[in-house]
């Protein structure tokens, strides 16, 4: 106890009120500085609490949530475009306990498709995207996520995002940021965007700001969800 009364002292900044608000009544479009800063904090203590649960899942429990899923970008990729061969599909490195994705992306390269990875070339920038083999040269790129180390950059056709949380209007909870939303907000012409994850990483809302892009598609164990 320090003698002070609380009842007559304001706080720094307000506290977050995000988890509080009734998301028929929240306004997407809003650019209220009160309302983005409790917007970012109750992102970060979401982030935080999908990212703890993901990481309590056994090894064998994500194999087999990204072995049900494969089957399903199969579809919705060729339901999409009629066909593999000829496609660029950008995945990722898996990182921090998100699905493991490679046997797939090997398996599109036998297929004729281009498979291409995300890099950070400058912070804070929009990603290119390099083609990547399953016996090309890798190195230690931004946050020490292996990248090809040389090879052409590419434009995808499908570009998939792995999703930390997700909401039932196709927007992504992802690390925070912001590369994939300035990515697909500056690439011409836009890729198909799908969104990849985990159905427990489902939450009500993530209170959508106006840099935020919903995803064309989100692809869990448990289905396909078009916005």
């Amino acid at each position: 106890m320090t003698g002070d009364d609380d009842s007559q002292r304001g706080y720094a900044s307000p506290p977050c009120l995000a988890h509080e608000i009734d998301p028929t009544y929240f306004d997407p479009l809003a650019v209220d500085p009160a309302q983005a800063r409790d917007v970012a904090r109750w992102r970060k203590a979401e982030r935080a609490r999908l990212l703890a649960e993901r990481a309590t899942l056994s090894v064998s429990a994500r194999q087999d949530a990204a072995e049900r899923i494969t089957p399903r970008l199969d579809d919705l990729i060729r339901a999409r475009f009629g066909r593999i061969e000829g496609l660029t599909i950008s995945g990722w490195w898996p990182i921090k306990a998100e699905l493991n994705l490679r046997h797939w992306l090997a398996d599109l390269v036998g297929q004729g498709a281009t498979v291409a990875l995300p890099v950070v070339l400058t912070p804070a920038a929009p990603l290119v995207f390099r083609s990547w083999t399953p016996d090309c040269h890798m190195v230690q790129g931004f946050w020490k996520i292996p990248i090809p180390a040389e090879g052409p950059e590419v434009i995808p056709d499908v570009n998939l995002a792995p999703l930390v949380g997700w909401d039932a209007a196709g927007f992504r909870l992802g690390y925070g940021g912001g590369y994939f939303d300035r990515t697909l907000a500056a690439l011409a012409p836009r890729p198909y965007a799908i969104g990849v994850g985990l159905q427990a990483a489902r939450v009500q809302t993530i209170f959508p700001q106006p840099h935020d892009i919903a995803m064309d598609a989100i692809v869990t164990e448990a289905g396909l969800r078009h916005p």
